[in-house]
């Protein structure tokens, strides 16, 4: 069975069926996709010094909101 054949049927489920459904999907692509981060390894991390524009830009964001 294919896709389009599924369609159809999809389309006749329930709001919480087609969620599982969704969630199935999600977590089987997750399984056939590698890992981006391995437990136990380091990564480096760089800190955003010279970034005085994306400061600026988030300090305008944060009193705008007040």
């Amino acid at each position: 069975m294919n896709a389009v054949e599924l369609f159809p049927t999809l389309r006749n489920l329930t709001r919480a069926d087609k969620l599982k459904v969704m969630q199935f999907l999600v977590s089987e692509l997750s399984r056939d996709q590698e890992p981006l981060l391995e437990q136990g390894a380091t990564y480096p991390i760089w800190p955003p010094f010279n970034s005085h524009a994306p400061a600026h830009q988030l300090a305008q964001l944060l009193e705008s909101d007040e």
